[in-house]
């Protein structure tokens, strides 16, 4: 842990913000659950209550979806017209431009992240998303079609139409950020929105929905229902009103979004798990694979569903690119996230503590050793040392299955062809990267893995314009980008004889 510095000093705002117990957003109202209850939000430096919130369930859930279902179908929003969604959502992210400090440390109060993160990354991402889906609300286009049918002339066109309602689950490593990524082209393609933000971290989402209220989105247009995945995550999952969900979280839980789904076959897209391959040959540029490396598995504290979990380097280079990716981990300040120093803060609840250093205790009993850390730091809060394990294989759970922490498995490899067929030996395929100077063995490479996305010589570059999504159990559809609109519109064919 690093040494104990003084904490930023808290927004009163922020203050003043969690001392209540924080309602819901139905209907254009702040309003409590309907059975009255509340639950916990923690923070994960302490382990000590930081909020109460509204909790959530099938008859909120009810209320919500019938608020969006009457924005959809007859309120204002769907007589406006592009151009003025969009300036609503331009709106918005001035308007959490102008709040971002507050934002900023609810964010690490509520998740734990550092605040340097949240103020660098966190905060501006969610603010560029906005805008960047407020370009989006006036190029929602169609095509013309040339047709031979019928031996005469037609027009026949495409429209691109909002889905509809959609309900909206997002998990709980990077809350705003993927509040936004979810609203933004739902708003832009001019749907409306039940969310519900994750359990553990639903405080941004809240306070996003007093600047949602604010700006002046039509009532019912997004609606914000804090509870558990489930009651309410599943209440949304299978409402027959809903005609779309879109959810980022566990490919266990995407498995029950999937059948829960199917009462009225509504359309769903799912970002799932990954076990992401990083690979490392030996012609690489070393001095900037390895902290590429370290950065891939221990940023946010390694709960990144795309990290690089799995580190394969070839067999020349193992032991300089273990030792330094060792060296980097030891020194990384650990500490709660609002104190100015700390570089990595602690896992986001108890229960992912516990799951983080199960998987520890089963990598040592298949005989995994750490080269660093492996093991909780300290006994208040959340916290685990960034850990490299290595004598370890493809057998072992470690090595298999999603940890979600700041994990990392070294593997040797000597042939590539033999290292791609375990690269791609996995359920999962969100992500991978390679890091050569050898640009065509590096494009070669890049087209035999079976991930959404791969890195060359980076990692975890995203950006609002490049689609993101997975193979295999990683999950169905691709966000941001162009490829956004294949989720949130339906497309209808018009064709009209014209002689």
């Amino acid at each position: 842990m690093a040494t104990a510095t003084q904490a930023i000093a808290i927004d009163e705002n922020i203050s003043q913000f969690v001392a209540k117990p924080r309602p819901m957003l139905i209907n254009g109202k702040w309003v409590s659950a309907a059975s009255g209850k509340t639950f916990p939000t923690y923070n994960p430096a302490t382990g000590e209550v930081l909020a109460q919130v509204a909790e959530g369930d099938k008859e909120d859930i009810d209320r919500a979806v019938a608020a969006a279902r009457a924005a959809f179908d007859k309120g204002p929003w769907r007589d406006m017209t592009p151009s003025q969604r969009g300036r609503l959502m331009w709106k918005l992210a001035d308007l959490l431009e102008k709040h971002a400090e507050k934002f900023a440390q609810l964010e690490s109060l509520d998740q734990g992240k550092p605040i340097t993160l949240a103020r660098i990354a966190d905060i501006p991402t969610s603010i560029d998303q906005l805008r960047y889906y407020a370009g989006w609300a006036t190029k929602v286009e169609g095509n013309t079609i040339p047709i031979s049918a019928h031996g005469g002339k037609f027009l026949a066109y495409t429209l691109r139409e909002p889905v509809g309602v959609v309900g909206q689950i997002i998990p709980w490593n990077f809350p705003m950020i993927m509040a936004t990524l979810k609203l933004g082209p739902a708003l832009a393609t001019g749907c409306t929105v039940v969310l519900k933000p994750a359990e553990q971290t639903p405080l941004t989402a809240l306070m996003l929905g007093e600047l949602i209220q604010e700006v002046g989105f039509p009532d019912g247009v997004v609606n914000i229902v804090p509870g558990y995945g489930e009651t309410a995550g599943a209440a949304l999952a299978a409402h027959p009103k809903v005609d779309k969900i879109a959810f980022t979280g566990s490919t266990e839980v995407g498995k029950l979004i999937v059948r829960a789904a199917t009462g009225n076959l509504k359309k769903v897209s799912l970002e799932l798990g990954g076990k992401s391959p990083n690979i490392v040959l030996q012609d690489a540029e070393i001095d900037s694979a390895i902290p590429g490396a370290a950065n891939a598995i221990f940023f946010n504290q390694g709960q990144v569903c795309c990290a690089g979990s799995r580190l394969y380097i070839q067999d020349k280079e193992f032991d300089k690119v273990v030792d330094g990716v060792s060296q980097l981990a030891s020194k990384i300040r650990i500490g709660p996230g609002l104190e100015p120093t700390s570089q990595m803060g602690p896992l986001v609840s108890e229960e992912q503590l516990q799951r983080v250093c199960g998987y520890l205790e089963s990598g040592y009993s298949e005989g995994a050793k750490a080269t660093v850390g492996g093991s909780r730091e300290g006994d208040k809060g959340y916290f685990v040392k960034p850990t490299v394990l290595v004598n370890t294989n493809e057998k072992m759970k470690v090595v298999r299955e999603e940890i979600f922490g700041p994990v990392v498995t070294a593997m040797p490899f000597k042939d590539l062809d033999e290292l791609i067929a375990k690269a791609n030996d996995t359920e999962y395929g969100l992500a991978a990267a390679v890091w050569t100077r050898d640009i065509k063995k590096a494009h070669r490479i890049a087209g035999e893995l079976r991930a959404g996305t791969v890195w060359i010589n980076c990692y975890g570059v995203l950006d609002s314009a490049m689609p993101f999504g997975g193979y295999k159990q990683s999950g169905w559809g691709r966000e941001m980008g162009h490829e956004m609109l294949n989720l949130y519109t339906e497309v209808k064919s018009v064709c009209t004889p014209i002689s």
